[in-house]
Order: C-alpha cells, then structure tokens, then sequence
C-alpha cells in the first residue's frame, strides 16, 4: 500500500485538474460572452473620516480632509460638495485609492463650525450608484454649534419643488447683504426642495433663496437671478439630533423618509423685475407703428411727441407691466424714413435715483436700418387688417373675439350681423354687444344677448368697409361661423367658490400645469362653470390678485414685497383633478380657509 501510494499519489493532482478542464470545455456557451452576474446596485459605504466627524480645533491653515469609501468613487460634480460657511474659492478634491481628499483654497474663519455636506456629488466608478450623501462637521475652535434650520423651496407660479438652489443665512438685517457679501451659513436643496443648515449658531438670522447661476454664494440682481425671502427676522429653534429625519440623509427615492421632514419655513423663489428705469429697445414695425421697451416695469412719463406730428396724432398704450410702449401715429400722410421720438420720463439716474429726463429715440423704417429701401406694397398693406375667431370650447365666456393689427379711428359695430341658424336651418338674427379689451384698444369681444343653444350654429357677419384704421385703409368683409360642442363624452366641472373676500385669477390648467385652458377674475362668491371638458386631468391654481391687474406678479427683494401668493387645489390629496367622460361634477372651495384668511 505505502508503494502504491508513494507510485500514484503525485498524479491525483494532475488528473484532478484535466478532469475539471474537460467539463469546463463541455458546459462552456462557446456563443456568448461569460456572464457578469448581479448588476451592483448598493451606493458606496463611507467608512472612515480623518479627521474624525465632530472634530474640534481644526487648524485654520493646511487643513485637508481624507474620506475613504469601500470601494473605488469618482466625484460626479465637484460644485455639490457644498461648504458652510462658503468661500470665495471652490474646494479642491483628488482621489486617492479608495479615498477623497478635499482641500480649501483659502484660510478657514477662526473660532467657526463647518458642514461640509456631499449631496448627490460622489458615485460609485462602476455602476454610478450614487452615495446617499452625508454631513460632516468640524470646527476651528472649540465646540461645534448645534441649532437648525429647515425649509422647503418651491417657484412661486407653479409651485414645483426646486432643486440646486442656495439657501442661505445672514446675520446682517439688511436685505442688501445678500448682494455684497457671502453668508453665515448656507445650504443646497435636494430633489424635494427640501434643505437643512445646520451646526448653526443660536441667534437671530435672515433667510434668503438664490438659484445661484454664477456660484457666487450671493444674490446677482443685476444678472436676474432667481430670489426667495422670508419676511421677518428668524432664529434657529431646533437642536441638531443625528437621529432625527431633518439631519439626515435620505435617498431621494424614499418617499416616506423625505416627506417625514419638518419643514419650518416655505419659501418662493421669483424672478425680480429690473429696478433701474431706461430704454432698452426700439422698433419702427411700419411706418405709423413702433414699440420701445423699458427695462423696468411700472414705468413713468411726463410727455411725449414725435417731430412733426402733432400731439392729438399720436395713440399709445401700455403693457399691464408698463415696461412695453406701443405708438401709433394717426395720420395719413406720408411718414419720413425716420422718426425722431421724444420721451421725457423718470430716469434712473448714476445715484439711482428716478429724475426727469428727456430722452431723444430715432425709428427707422423697416425696424433696421436708416438705409434700409421700403418693401412693395401688397395688397394686404392697402386693407384695415384683423382677425376674427371664435373658439366653440370658450365663445360662451369669452365671445367673438375681433382684434385689429392698428387702432381703428371709425367703427361702425352697428352695422355687424349675428345670425342663429337652428337644427332646421332656419336663420334669425340676434341682438349683441360689443366690449372693449381694458388692456388692448385694438382688441373686442362679442357677445350674443340671448342664451347660446346647442345644436346651433352662430355666425357673426363683418360688413365690406365697416371700419377704417389709422392708415386710412378699410376692411373687407368677412365673417366666422361657431356652433357650441355637441359630444355626449364631454364633461362639466362647477368650481363653487365661497367666501371671496378679495380679487382672485382662477385658472384650468392641463395635467402638466404648463398651459391656461381657461380663466376667470372674481371679486365674490359664484360658480365657476368649465364645460365641454374632455376626459383626462386638470389643475385648478388660484391666485390672490393683490394689486387688481389681471396677473399673477413677482416679487421685490428691495421692496420687500412676497410675489402673489398662488395654491393648487388638491383633489384627495393630490393637484389635479381626474374627470372621467360625461359626468357634472360639483367642487366647492372656500377661498378665505384655502388662503388662510379664516
């Protein structure tokens, strides 16, 4: 036996592995690629910090701080690897192994607590799983501060959560720091909108929103930044408890742990309009009509003529902004090649200060050049133009529609024809009337007086030279036939609103909310009716008409003014409603609770 073993026994290995060669060979899918098994889905792990998280006296020189992973990260975008408080220079990383190392390009603040919180900035450098984030803290002194802020940030129109944006705290009361200096503190919002400053001093703070386009940590009015501010003055009143869902760090996929977030403060970002007054921009479109813009709204003249003409010639007419000025010369004479325009009007002038100024503006013919030769003349430049419409879904609310591309100088609406023509075709003629745009002189509504019918066609009649315009041309007949939607599939929503106490703008707006279906103005209690609906989803957003101009404004940082508070309706808990084919659905809304004024 000992022979054997000492004669055979070294082959047992041999065998071993040619056995295992040939079954590989046998089993082996010669065709395709040998698989990789499981996709890696699990984000990296962070398992060490130096120095270690919470470490005090950190030295304001040199400091570098050394995160290792347990596995090999690259950094997906170095911007979100935020600092509070931030400085003037961006952070330096580089990795190292398995390690990031991050380094300031400045000297940090004596005596101060730091976070430094990775957001959605680090994945994985296979799979991309990106690391949940974190908050790490230090300090250049000797205790890490302790109290937090939260809140959530949304637009101001549409109510979206908004990603990316700086929140920052301001020790400074001034609504100006937010200009001139970088913060105290600061912090980015994540996917929810949601943000959380923490290791934050005890004392009294301002808030502020930028959606800083330039990375500057401050407030670009100049540059048209978007910009969030909570009126009053805030202090910190919740303890920084790692355990508690504000401080921590969840994936945005986690529903449930995001919205189980205290959000204390609600802030909506806008785009603030232009505080400094001048003209921005000229355009001659004909030769007895031109526009000039201002790039401030609410805009002030004193006077104006145009050389040569005489001032009872001229029509104008502001945008609801007042940042848009539109001319017309009513005169039939032949306009020069240019127009020399004089605008006296506020100013703003090298104090910032609003004076009186006059201010000369040359309109070329064309809208170009001086030099530039006259079009030929067609025939639609020898007519009154307009355009008449009439939509079937909304000719009940808003009627015939009729807008002229020039002021019209002679009307003759009595002499307009509207027709009923029943299901047998036989044809009346029915009493209307005729109301002038508040906001547009070249623009009119026509309304039947009687009840529109289904089932009816409506027609409205324009006569051959029933009007003449500023360019003493007359219109040609022409006329638009309506009937009002007859599918038994469309659908009926009664919006009853009680409690109005203010001016309100309501609106039907698609599944999206980025498209006004209909609209209404409303100063008291009434039903809202919006029929011939087709099935699908809808959003109703109301909005507190503060001012009374028809539109939802923005707001001013400098004025301290919050843009117009608009809300959703929430149809079981969600913002839209979902109406099914050929139903009448009845909505009541008390508008005074839904704004908070109860």
């Amino acid at each position: 036996m000992k022979k054997f073993r000492s004669r055979y026994f070294p082959a047992i290995p041999v065998i071993i592995v040619l056995v295992s060669l040939m079954f590989s060979n046998s089993c082996a899918n010669t065709s395709q690629a040998p698989s990789g098994g499981k996709k890696d889905t699990i984000p990296p792990i962070l398992v060490k910090c130096s120095p270690a998280n919470g470490t005090t006296n950190v030295p304001v020189k040199g400091a570098v701080l050394t995160f290792t992973f347990n596995e090999y990260v690259v950094v997906k975008t170095a911007s979100n690897i935020f600092l509070s408080p931030p400085q003037q220079k961006m952070l330096k990383t580089r990795m190292k192994g398995k390690s990031l190392e991050v380094r300031f390009e400045e000297d940090l603040q004596p005596d101060m607590t730091y976070t430094l919180s990775f957001t959605d900035a680090i994945k994985d450098n296979n799979e991309g799983n990106v690391f949940p984030g974190f908050t790490y803290v230090f300090s250049t002194g000797q205790t890490i501060d302790s109290m937090m802020v939260t809140g959530t940030v949304r637009d101001s129109k549409t109510l979206k959560a908004m990603k990316g944006i700086t929140v920052m705290l301001y020790k400074d009361s001034s609504d100006s720091a937010v200009m001139e200096k970088r913060p105290f503190a600061a912090a980015l919002t994540d996917d929810w909108g949601y943000f959380c400053i923490r290791n934050i001093k005890d004392t009294s703070y301002r808030l502020y929103a930028v959606k800083d386009d330039n990375s500057n940590k401050m407030y670009d009015a100049s540059e048209n930044e978007l910009i969030a501010f909570v009126d009053s003055i805030i202090r910190p009143t919740m303890r920084v408890v790692d355990s508690l869902p504000e401080a921590r760090a969840f994936d945005m996929k986690d529903t449930v742990g995001c919205q189980s977030r205290t959000s204390q403060y609600e802030l909506a970002m806008f785009r603030a309009r232009p505080t400094k007054q001048l003209i921005v921009n000229k355009v001659r479109v004909s030769d007895r009509s031109s526009y000039i813009t201002f790039m401030a709204p609410d805009t002030h003249i004193d006077s104006m003529w145009i050389l040569g003409v005489k001032p009872d010639r001229l029509i104008t007419q502001f945008n609801a902004e007042r940042d848009s000025l539109e001319i017309w010369v009513n005169d039939k004479q032949r306009m020069p090649d240019t127009l020399n325009l004089f605008v006296n009007y506020r100013k703003t002038d090298s104090l910032g200060r609003l004076s009186p100024e006059t201010e000369r503006v040359r309109l070329y013919a064309e809208g170009g050049s001086k030099n530039k030769k006259r079009k030929p003349v067609e025939h639609k430049d020898t007519i009154c133009l307009l355009n008449l419409e009439a939509v079937p879904e909304t000719v009940e609310q808003e009627g015939f529609k009729l807008e002229f591309t020039y002021p019209i100088v002679n009307e003759c609406f009595d002499s307009l024809q509207m027709i009923s023509i029943n299901p047998k075709q036989i044809e009346s003629k029915i009493k209307y009337r005729v109301v002038q745009d508040s906001t547009n002189i070249r623009r009119y509504s026509i309304f039947p007086d009687e009840k529109m019918l289904v089932g009816y066609d409506y027609r409205l009649k324009l006569p051959h030279r029933g009007f003449r315009d500023i360019n003493g041309y007359y219109s040609d007949s022409t006329e638009v036939t309506v009937k009002l939607p007859t599918s038994d599939k469309l659908s009926t929503l009664n919006l009853i609103l009680k409690d109005v106490g203010n001016r309100y703008i309501v609106e039907l707006l698609n599944e999206k909310q980025n498209t006004v279906l209909r609209s209404y103005v409303v100063t008291s209690s009434e039903t809202l009716t919006f029929p011939y609906l087709k099935k699908g989803k809808y959003s109703i957003r109301i909005a507190n008409d503060v001012n009374g101009n028809g539109l939802i404004d923005t707001g001013s940082l400098m004025a301290h003014r919050q843009p117009e508070q608009v809300i959703f309706l929430k149809f079981n808990k969600k913002e839209f409603i979902d109406i099914p084919e050929s139903v009448d659905l009845d909505q009541e809304v008390n508008v005074a609770e839904l704004f908070g004024n109860k």
